[in-house]
């Protein structure tokens, strides 16, 4: 169970560290080297912005349940 929940928050850190460098930033951030760097006219956020946030909160609290998960499992354990 120990193994499973460390492969799981070792996943999630590592897909929460992507996501993270994917949003655009002031600079443009790394999301710009994959299209995201032009403009749009809208006054929103395009539609792949709004799904990336959507992916990392989900990521987010996953990684959270997992830390939880993993610092119960070590204390009572």
């Amino acid at each position: 169970m120990k193994l499973a929940l460390d492969i799981f928050l070792l996943a999630t850190s590592l897909l929460l560290m992507l996501f993270i460098l994917l949003h655009r930033g002031k600079g443009g951030g790394l999301s710009s080297l994959f299209g995201g760097g032009v403009q749009s006219s809208l006054s929103g956020s395009s539609v792949v912005e709004r799904n990336l946030d959507r992916v990392t909160v989900v990521v987010a609290i996953l990684w959270l349940i997992a830390i939880v998960a993993v610092g119960l499992l070590v204390r009572f354990g």
